[in-house]
């Protein structure tokens, strides 16, 4: 979307997950509607849209999505099967969903706008506990899952990581992606780390 109008058409994939700009997510990929789209997704080195489902269920009918969602770019994939694609995406800015309709094969396509991304901001030294968790988190896991460069010092970076990795709730979490204060997002999260470790 960085070189479409300011409102663009995007294909939709509604999901039981929220992923945050910068994330990552590996995707199993067997519908006919979603091969299709990720099909020309690949062939076309165009986004796509990942929401989070406010109604309905990942498969069937076309499910009501959240307005606010993020753009996707498919950055391997593979195909052990067929008929069944495996993928990995590479999250970037968010978007918000104007209107949507369902293409005639129940693709769910939105006119969407960009949501400005949020300025980098040091983390305030009250949430340090924040990085130190996140910290803890990335050397678990390693740089397969969160790539370099780490940003421990931006409170954006540090409060999008977070939000993906800890237990919240859907909606939760997808409170947080709509949300456009790096600091306030942050706060909430620490506040949530301190009730789980005392």
């Amino acid at each position: 979307m960085n070189t479409t109008p300011k409102q663009a058409r995007l294909p939709l994939f509604p999901l039981n997950t929220v992923i945050f700009p910068g994330g990552q997510l590996p995707l199993r990929i067997f519908e006919q509607r979603y091969l299709g789209m990720v099909k020309q997704a690949i062939a076309d080195s165009t986004p796509f849209g990942i929401c989070a489902i406010r109604e309905g269920t990942e498969s069937g009918p076309p499910a009501v999505p959240y307005p606010v969602g993020t753009l996707v770019r498919v950055t391997d994939w593979d195909m052990p099967q067929p008929g069944i694609l495996h993928i990995g995406t590479q999250a970037q800015e968010r978007f918000v969903i104007r209107s949507t309709h369902t293409e005639p094969g129940g693709l769910l396509v939105g006119s969407v706008e960009a949501v400005s991304s949020e300025a980098a901001i040091a983390v305030p030294e009250e949430l340090e506990l924040a990085v130190e968790i996140l910290r803890h988190i990335v050397d678990e896991y390693g740089d397969t899952h969160f790539p370099v460069p780490h940003q421990f010092d931006n409170a954006v970076w540090v409060g999008y990581r977070l939000s993906e990795m800890l237990p919240l709730t859907l909606s939760i979490k997808q409170n947080l992606l709509e949300m456009n204060d790096s600091v306030t997002r942050l706060r909430i999260l620490t506040e949530f780390l301190r009730k789980q470790i005392n």
